[in-house]
């Protein structure tokens, strides 16, 4: 599958903002069943500086600053990308749980792709004991790695509530664990700790979800969204896993960004002098070869 994406932020200011300085994480990977096909990043004011470098994970990142006094910041990425992923195993196959849990403390790879990275607590992903014991149900002795993993997927899917309104980007992980609700964000998060409270290594991937207009109606500009779900290790390869929807990682999902949490990938992340309140608006496309220009989407 071929997909046009198309990602816009932009950010007002109620006062001219005087300086920024950010770093951008917009660009499909490489690798891993997708090919990067053409990339375009579109900044407004025009930057001072901009440079572009991988992060250790291996993410492309585009570092700016802007010097000159504004009210509007934009960024807007625009890239082609194809993605073919093989099959996923069936869901018991593979080694068991503490095989995968004992080999992935013992290793001794310190790339960027090897588990140890993934294994431990992060600063958005602690261990919290009552995450850990829920984790736990579903990894009974000699379970494999990835049968336990598939389950409790499902079961934060069955079990908890998708809600925008029940947390922000910094809700703590045990208050949405609490709540049972949140978004994709808090999901990953809370299946991540789980994971990692048993000794599995599981990291967090940012991206893009294929979405489907209901019957009859037109795909809308802007109305689709980043997502994020979980790559797990299950000892002998990584394979995503996405809680909020409750399924297998395939042709549907595209990869920006690996990381330890939230921090490690954000799409735009950094400081602005400005003072006063700001107004933030986000628009994603998500757009396959086959469909056509979406519709404008009404905006407030």
């Amino acid at each position: 599958m071929i997909y046009t994406l198309r990602h816009l932020t932009t950010y007002r200011y109620r006062r001219p903002a005087r300086f920024a300085r950010c770093a951008i994480r917009l660009a499909p990977s490489e690798g891993e069943g997708q090919t990067v096909l053409s990339r375009a990043l579109a900044i407004s004011p025009e930057p001072a500086t901009r440079a572009s470098r991988r992060d250790f994970f291996g993410a492309e990142v585009t570092s700016v600053t802007v010097a000159t006094p504004h009210s509007e910041f934009r960024v807007e990425a625009v890239s082609r990308v194809a993605v073919e992923r093989g099959p996923l195993p069936e869901p018991e196959s593979g080694p068991a749980w503490e095989s995968v849990r004992d080999r992935a403390v013992a290793g001794r790879g310190l790339t960027p792709n090897d588990p140890v990275h993934f294994v431990f607590p992060s600063q958005r992903v602690p261990l919290v004991s009552a995450v850990t014991d829920y984790a736990r149900e579903s990894f009974w002795p000699g379970r494999s790695a990835y049968g336990g993993a598939f389950a409790l997927m499902a079961r934060i899917r069955s079990d908890f509530r998708f809600d925008s309104k029940a947390t922000t980007v910094a809700t703590p992980l045990a208050e949405a664990f609490a709540l049972r609700a949140g978004v994709c964000q808090d999901f990953t998060h809370i299946m991540i700790a789980g994971l990692r409270g048993l000794g599995l290594p599981a990291a967090y991937v940012s991206g893009y979800l294929r979405t489907i207009p209901p019957p009859g109606r037109p795909r809308l500009r802007g109305a689709d969204a980043s997502h994020a779900w979980v790559a797990v290790w299950c000892g002998e390869r990584w394979i995503g896993l996405d809680p909020t929807n409750g399924i297998g990682v395939r042709d549907d999902h595209i990869v920006v960004a690996r990381g330890r949490d939230y921090g490690d990938v954000s799409p735009l992340d950094g400081i602005v002098t400005a003072s006063g309140a700001q107004r933030l608006k986000v628009e994603v496309d998500v757009i396959p070869e086959d469909e056509g220009v979406p519709a404008v989407a009404a905006w407030a």
